[in-house]
């Protein structure tokens, strides 16, 4: 997975400033590639992708996915 140098808004979210830099370059990634995507395709590539997390050694508190979410969600709406 390609990560971009330039940081995207949703990381300056104070919710989510103590997720690590990793995590964030994850989620990044993850939400990149699954833009556009219809909830079938969601499922069927957010399996794949977490399974992969697991061997970068990435794991999610629940409390990190919920935060990520919450400063992701806007943006995913504005689009």
């Amino acid at each position: 997975m390609e990560h971009t140098s330039i940081k995207p808004e949703w990381m300056n979210d104070p919710s989510v400033k103590n997720i690590s830099t990793d995590k964030l370059n994850f989620l990044s990634g993850l939400f990149q590639e699954g833009k556009g995507k219809s909830q079938k395709e969601m499922m069927a590539f957010f399996l794949p992708m977490m399974k992969k997390a697991k061997q970068e050694n990435l794991t999610f508190t629940p409390a990190e996915m919920n935060a990520a979410i919450a400063a992701i969600a806007p943006i995913m709406a504005s689009t």
